[in-house]
């Protein structure tokens, strides 16, 4: 089992708010309680939050106002909210908040130069997680834009507690790592149905046929990563010329079938992280052009 040891004096790691406590929020905060965060270090900041943690017994407040105090100010941020919400809660959070958190944002397209905008002085790191860190066996893609190296160091126990960390250097390669990683999981949940479903229409029995598609997925996936051969060598070794594997492969991957419509896939969720990205930066404009109009 996963084990993971925290530095407990690391002074951003003593007051965290986690704004937005849904599925990915939740998974993220049980991974963090399990490997040792006091309970007393988080405030989850949600009016309906539906991925608490079973038993969670740490404070759990509707909005910023009212999670602020005197020593209550968080020294690290975790934003897990839609990006549409961002504006909403953003410029209250900016004024609340002083001196201003080290941002944490797992925002689906929202630039760090964008968080930046509003939430003004805050250094930013992005993140993009994925579920499987529910179990520990995640992989979070982080990117820190001009962050000191002890918000980086925090930010990293933080997410190596809910697996693999991967540092980019480029953030323009976000868009392609929300789409693989970000939303693959929910791709191949996809395809572990429809194989269950194709088990059924040739026979088997629902629980079987449910079974059979799960295991051997997971069995297939962990031979893959423990192995000292590529995928398509393993696939290979499968497939005996002119056998059922074959026949199988011929259909899933005939005129290169399979491998257009995963590009297309991952193309359909990249663009859509750009384009979120695109409606992040007006919104913010918006925002920032409001507050020059208030302030004259």
């Amino acid at each position: 089992m996963f084990n993971f040891v925290l530095i407990p004096d690391h002074w951003r790691l003593r007051r965290i708010w986690l704004v937005g406590c849904g599925a990915m929020g939740g998974a993220l905060l049980g991974r963090w309680l399990d490997s040792g965060l006091p309970v007393e270090a988080v405030t989850v900041v949600d009016p309906a939050p539906t991925g608490l943690p079973k038993g969670f017994t740490g404070a759990v407040v509707p909005d910023a106002i009212s999670a602020c105090g005197p020593a209550a100010d968080p020294t690290l941020m975790v934003l897990g909210i839609k990006p549409q919400l961002l504006p909403q809660l953003a410029p209250g959070l900016g004024r609340l908040l002083r001196p201003p958190p080290l941002i944490v944002s797992m925002l689906a397209g929202v630039r760090t130069n964008t968080l930046g905008a509003f939430f003004p002085g805050a250094p930013v790191i992005r993140i993009v997680p994925n579920t499987p860190a529910r179990i520990g066996r995640g992989v979070t893609a982080l990117y820190a834009n001009g962050a000191a190296d002890e918000d980086v160091k925090a930010t990293e126990w933080l997410m190596e507690a809910a697996g693999t960390t991967l540092w980019l250097e480029d953030e323009s390669k976000f868009d392609a790592v929300t789409a693989v990683s970000g939303s693959g999981p929910a791709f191949l949940f996809r395809f572990i149905e429809a194989l269950a479903g194709a088990a059924e229409s040739a026979g088997l029995e629902p629980e079987l046929a449910q079974k059979l598609a799960l295991e051997t997925v997971a069995g297939a996936a962990e031979l893959a990563q423990q192995s000292d051969v590529s995928p398509a060598v393993l696939r290979q070794q499968v497939t005996s010329p002119n056998g059922t594997t074959q026949a199988g492969l011929d259909m899933l991957d005939g005129d290169g079938l399979l491998s257009s419509l995963l590009r297309s896939t991952v193309r359909a969720a990249a663009e859509r992280s750009r384009a979120l990205a695109t409606q992040a930066d007006g919104l913010a404009d918006s925002a920032s052009k409001r507050d020059i109009a208030k302030a004259s």
